[in-house]
Order: C-alpha cells, then structure tokens, then sequence
C-alpha cells in the first residue's frame, strides 16, 4: 500500500510558515543559527530559536509549537475528518521535550518562595501530553500517542503513521514532531561537551559539536494519490553506547536498506541525501562512511543543522518537510560548511547553495543516543 502526504507544515529558525522557511532555506548565503542561550556555567551557545510563535500561551512551549504548525494545515485535517470521519484520523507526535522547560522554571519558583507557579501540573511534563494536546486540538477520535526515541523521534513518528494507515487502523494520520528550547537539554548537552561556541560546522575539518534548536514539522498522511509519498522507511537499534554511535555504522545501514527495500528503489536511484549531520566529530565520521559505502562520492548531500540547529525529536520530520520543500523547488538544500574537508572522511559531495536538481527520490537519514537510527525515502510523482 502507498501511503501519501496530502498537506504539510513546517516551523523553525528558519521560519514560522513553509514559505518563509523556503526563502531562507534556498537564499543565495542562507542564514544561519543567529541567537544565543545562556547555560547554567554563564556560557552563552548558538541555538536555532523561533522568533514567533502562535498558540494558546497558557500552554507549554513544545504545545504552541504544535498548535503554531497546526494552523496552516487545519484545513487539509477536516478534509480527512469529513471523508473519513474522526474515529479514523490519528495523531502521533515524536518529541523529547513535552513540558521540562516549564517544570524547570516552576521547580525553581518552588525552591524560592516555597510555592509551585500557578497553573503547574506534572501532567504537562508527561511525554503523552503532546500527542493528547495535539489530538484534542486536531479533533481527531482516532489512535494518539508519542514516539520519544530520542532524535529519532520526527522520523519514527512518521514511520509509525504509514504503519496505522497500512494495518487499517486508521485511514489518515497527521503526525510529525515537535520540540522546544529549554534548560535541561541545553545543559545535558553542555555535560556532554557536545556543544560548539559558533554556527556549527558538519563534515569539517574544524567541527566541534552541535548547536540545538526548536521547531515541529506535521504532516497530513492519507491513501489518497498525490504528489507526495512516504515510499519506504527503515528502523534499527543497535545499541552500540548510550550517546555514541557505532563507528562502523551498522545500525544506521542496515535502517537506509531497509528504507531502500520498502520503496523498492536502489540505491542509485537516490538523488538527494538529508544527513544527519551534527557535526559532532564521531557522528559525522560514522555518516560519511556508511553514505560512502552506500552510495558513493557523487549524490549530493547536505545537512541543514547550521541552519535550524539540532531540533532534536522534530529533527526527522524537520528534515522531511525540507526535502519536500527541495522537491517543490526543484533546489537541493545547501550544506553550509566552512569548505574544509577533513581527510578522514571520505568525499562525499556536498551541496552548495543555489544548486539545483530533478529530485525524485529523497533519502533522509536520522540517528539518536542508545544506538537508535532511521531512514526515510520521500518521492515526488
């Protein structure tokens, strides 16, 4: 069964509206990661932060993400409410975040003055709390819940919704992910030297780490044709380290065949790579290699993190709705890089910005801690 992508919406630095990420996106020198965070050691880090949100401000930061991103695509989820009714819609939503900025923030009123912030619930800090949030505002009747595997989570998320349509549990799912900027990933990840001092630098030579950063992308997915399709996905674990990918990139190969066989599609058929591409120095290393030893030094690939930060559990539908919007356009993403290739890498092509391309067939790669690692392809019709 095929399944399709009838509508969809994206959120990040790069933009609050599918348009305006475009713009930025495909601009002649595209913008990078421009505001800062501080961290609890008086360091300030580059992150990819949304300048404007919508949504309902009594809720948490990762729920008016989802509300912000839901709005544009309201009309294409009463469509499939209309045609197949809302006990046949789903929601899965990938995040990591929920509400831990906002429990963050009321722990530290707590230890103050002795009392909670008015409205604190744990309830919000719970993981299922975006995917009931979203299925509430949605008005879907239909099977919700979250896919928390990490930076995984977006990619998962979409894997899972081809899964309810192609099992007839459901004969539309909008699903995607979400996260948002708060305290404890910033400075987990500063615990973990994780973090770079400037705009990251994926597949440098000069690559020190990754910047974070928030945004949601959704996507309405039904069985009805049209231009968009999820031709296949691949999942594994390999549960090579808690944080460290396996060197060898086992996992993350076995997931990009997996995805190949499901489209039915070969390697070379592939014409455009979204890296993961954190720019974490064993991360990058492990990616190179396994695109290297699938698919050789001339599909062009690239890795939008200087872009959007690192948006953690969106990062696999962020990158998806960006190879749709490539798609559209006809433009490949750039991979904005200082240009200095480190030796031990194997030189794979890397795409600069204004280059276009007829783009077909997308394979979009994300990997997460615990060894966990998925793949996508997106065709165009």
């Amino acid at each position: 069964m095929s399944v399709y992508i009838s509508d969809f919406s994206v959120a990040c630095a790069l933009g609050g509206d599918n348009a305006t990420v475009a713009t930025n996106l495909f601009a002649a020198a595209p913008r990078v990661v421009s505001e800062t965070a501080e961290l609890t050691s008086g360091r300030a880090v580059p992150v990819g932060r949304m300048r404007e949100i919508a949504g309902d401000p009594a809720q948490t930061r990762t729920n008016r993400i989802v509300e912000h991103c839901y709005t544009p695509i309201a009309g294409a989820i009463d469509a499939v409410k209309a045609k197949y009714g809302a006990g046949r819609v789903g929601a899965i939503i990938g995040t990591s975040t929920a509400g831990i900025g906002e429990g963050g923030e009321a722990m530290k009123e707590k230890l103050a003055s002795g009392r909670w912030t008015p409205g604190f619930s744990l309830e919000r800090q719970q993981l299922g709390d975006t995917a009931r949030f979203a299925a509430r505002l949605f008005g879907t009747e239909g099977p919700y819940y979250v896919v928390s595997t990490a930076c995984t989570s977006g990619a998962r998320a979409l894997a899972a919704g081809v899964r309810l349509i192609e099992a007839d549990l459901c004969d539309a799912v909008v699903c995607g992910g979400v996260d948002s900027l708060c305290e404890l990933t910033l400075n987990g990840f500063a615990a973990l030297d994780s973090l770079s001092d400037k705009p990251c630098n994926p597949m440098s030579a000069n690559r020190d780490g990754l910047n974070l950063g928030e945004g949601a992308a959704l996507f309405v997915l039904t069985k009805e044709p049209t231009r968009f399709r999820i031709a296949g996905f691949g999942e594994s674990v390999d549960g090579h380290h808690m944080s460290a990918p396996d060197p060898e990139g086992k996992g993350a190969e076995a997931a990009m065949r997996a995805a190949f066989a499901m489209a039915g599609e070969k390697a070379e058929s592939i014409d455009f790579v979204h890296l993961h591409g954190t720019a974490t120095p064993l991360n990058d290393q492990m990616e190179a290699h396994v695109v290297d030893r699938l698919l050789g030094e001339n599909v062009p690939c690239a890795s939008t993190k200087p872009l959007t930060g690192h948006t953690l559990g969106a990062a696999g539908a962020v990158q998806a709705a960006l190879c749709l919007l490539a798609m559209e356009r006809g433009q490949l993403p750039p991979h904005v890089w200082d240009g200095q290739r480190d030796p031990g890498l194997p030189p794979i092509r890397l795409a600069q910005a204004g280059e276009t391309g007829t783009l077909k067939r997308i394979l979009s790669a994300s990997y997460a801690f615990g060894g966990n690692n998925a793949a996508l392809v997106l065709a165009s019709e």
